[in-house]
């Protein structure tokens, strides 16, 4: 893909620190769950945040 730029990263780490147990490993059970928690309106934004997340939840399963 390449490189994502730090809103999308800072955000995503802020909804994991806060609702990260809320989060799964699967990209569409993310997306409406980033839409209830945030205000994003882009449905891009929306998704490189959901894809960012589930990207960091399927590699803490495999780290641990």
């Amino acid at each position: 893909m390449g490189i994502r730029p730090s809103y999308i990263k800072s955000l995503a780490t802020q909804l994991l620190n806060e609702k990260g147990d809320q989060f799964t490993g699967d990209f569409e059970v993310n997306k409406p769950l980033v839409t209830q928690f945030t205000d994003v309106e882009s449905k891009v934004i929306r998704n490189r945040i959901a894809g960012y997340i589930t990207r960091k939840k399927n590699r803490q399963t495999v780290i641990i």
